[in-house]
């Protein structure tokens, strides 16, 4: 792969971090959050922040913003933007240099945007806040920063609320609103970890252009190692609040010092797919010319219809996992919840251990409800937080006429078995890391002993060495009880790593399915091409890498 090579030692300072210490409360167990952190960033630079959750990433961002919440507290070291250091500012003279000087993107857009407010008038108001521009000049600015993030039909899209806009289009907004002041520093945090890879490759290649056109430095703090190995110049490795290590991209990936740094790398799941269990002679799950159709309704109007999808068959056999990938809006989720029964498909059959469930009703649908059970993307809003996990994992067994005393034991076992402490049980969701959740919501689909676990992008917002354990602990799952799976991903290295099967989808169609090995490595159709060309990092050889540490790591004799 060829790496970023710029050489920006020639290039003005644009913020430097010295000795940046921040605190909890000595109450909090743990003080210190960051310590003695040293970072340099140049104009033009685009320095990635890289680390698991808890490393600091986001509290560096936030200290550099000037809006680290009141328990946090910056206890030394200084923070030089443009060689002024912001610390000693008033709330005031950081908002009048927010935006203006230095901005940040957020990973979630429509929690960063206003539901209520036009999205042209959100980039507008920026300028409001910052400008002596006329109404006239600002709003002509706000078209002309939109249309250099290359949001389609700009009039159309000026009038719309956030709402109105796909996860791309918002997170262009997010980027205009950033820029449209020209700072000398842009924070990006985390801002594609939600996105599906194509988007993912616009919004990289569209940071990338921005910064060339406009000098901007960039801060871009993420989890994913192939983005890193796509844009990055530096890079710095962050654990438990301090740096690991960082240097040059290209240094770093091919030849890291640190033990951590190794293990990152290592942890990336590669675009090469494991070799393929054996298929079962049971099929578990046919799903035979599904469909559903949205819209053709209306009051007033007859609207459009919506094939969200349209005509899909696949069958799955038992301790086979099946990958359905594809953007947004391709219709894999769809799918996926029409098999849960969580929405009513419009036509088609769904065979689960030989029974059609599609058109069951409530009553009649509740005996098959324990053999299909779901994990989604984000436990804690799966999760009730105001009931403990005890509470969480015997819901289900309870239901279905388990005693109280046999799904606590059993619920003490699953726990151990998903790799944490029974002590667990009584502790409440928000006193675990993401990991740990998405483990206890593991272990609450697998209490019910199901024939199918449906996963829903289950580990697309974990850091790498956190999904390979929960991908390990899905395949361990599998071994030992045989489950099928049905796995929904974006990330089809991702699906590479757990999928037998791999179908991929676009605009609710079926465009190409067969094994993973035929679809990943000689794929047919040009989307799912176009799919794997949009892999970050997909030329940086993570498997490669691997190897390469695993002959290192040997025992000599």
């Amino acid at each position: 792969m060829q790496f970023k090579s710029r050489n920006f030692d020639a290039s003005p300072v644009a913020l430097t971090a010295e000795n940046l210490t921040v605190t909890l409360p000595d109450t909090a167990g743990q003080p210190q959050v960051l310590n003695n952190i040293d970072i340099t960033i140049r104009q033009g630079e685009t320095v990635c922040l890289v680390g698991e959750s808890g490393s600091g990433k986001s509290v560096t961002s936030l200290a550099i913003m000037g809006l680290l919440p009141e328990a946090l507290q910056v206890t030394q070291g200084r923070i030089n933007l443009e060689g002024r250091d912001l610390l000693p500012l008033t709330q005031v003279q950081m908002r009048e240099l927010r935006a203006a000087r230095v901005a940040m993107i957020f990973q979630e857009p429509m929690t960063a945007l206003n539901p209520v407010l036009r999205v042209g008038d959100q980039i507008m108001e920026v300028m409001e806040l910052h400008t002596e521009l006329s109404a006239a000049e600002r709003r002509a600015r706000a078209i002309a920063i939109m249309e250099q993030v290359h949001l389609p039909d700009v009039p159309r899209i000026f009038r719309s609320y956030p709402h109105q806009l796909s996860g791309g289009q918002r997170q262009r907004i997010m980027i205009a609103m950033a820029l449209v002041l020209e700072p000398v520093l842009l924070i990006a945090d985390e801002p594609t970890t939600a996105l599906d890879v194509t988007t993912q490759k616009q919004i990289l290649s569209l940071i990338a252009e921005l910064q060339r056109v406009h000098g901007t430095a960039v801060l871009f703090i993420t989890h994913d190692m192939g983005v890193v190995a796509e844009i990055a110049d530096t890079v710095y490795v962050m654990r438990r609040g301090e740096i690991a290590e960082h240097g040059p991209v290209e240094q770093l990936l091919r030849q890291p010092r640190a033990e951590y740094t190794r293990e990152l790398l290592t942890a990336v799941p590669s675009l090469s797919p494991r070799a393929p269990r054996p298929a079962g002679d049971e099929a578990v799950l046919q799903v035979t010319d599904l469909n559903k159709i949205y819209g053709g309704g209306g009051l007033l109007r007859k609207l459009p219809e919506t094939h969200a999808a349209k005509d899909v068959n696949f069958t799955l056999h038992r301790s086979r996992t099946l990958g359905i990938v594809g953007e947004s809006g391709s219709g894999k989720s769809t799918v996926a919840r029409c098999i849960m029964r969580l929405i009513d498909p419009s036509s088609g059959q769904i065979l689960l251990d030989g029974k059609d469930i599609a058109s069951l009703g409530r009553n009649a649908l509740k005996p098959h409800r324990k053999k299909l059970q779901v994990v989604f993307q984000d436990p804690m809003r799966s999760l009730n937080p105001r009931w403990k996990v005890a509470d969480s994992l015997i819901e289900g067994p309870l239901n279905y006429g388990t005693s109280r005393r046999e799904a606590l034991a059993e619920a003490g076992r699953m726990l151990e078995f998903v790799g944490l402490p029974e002590g667990s049980l009584r502790r409440y969701p928000h006193q675990f890391s993401g990991g740990q959740r998405q483990r206890i919501a593991i272990a609450r689909a697998v209490m019910m002993r199901p024939d199918v676990l449906v996963a829903d992008e289950a580990v697309s917002a974990l850091d790498v060495s956190v999904q390979a354990q929960v991908l390990s602990l899905l395949d361990q799952l599998q071994q030992e009880l045989g489950i099928a799976i049905v796995f929904i991903t974006h990330d089809l290295r991702v699906a590479a790593q757990i999928c037998d099967d791999v179908i991929v989808m676009q605009q609710g169609v079926v465009v190409e399915q067969g094994s993973a090995a035929e679809v990943l490595v000689h794929p047919r159709h040009d989307y799912t091409r176009t799919l794997i060309e949009a892999a970050p990092g997909r030329k940086w050889d993570f498997q490669n890498f691997r190897e390469m540490t695993e002959v290192n790591h040997a025992d000599p004799a």
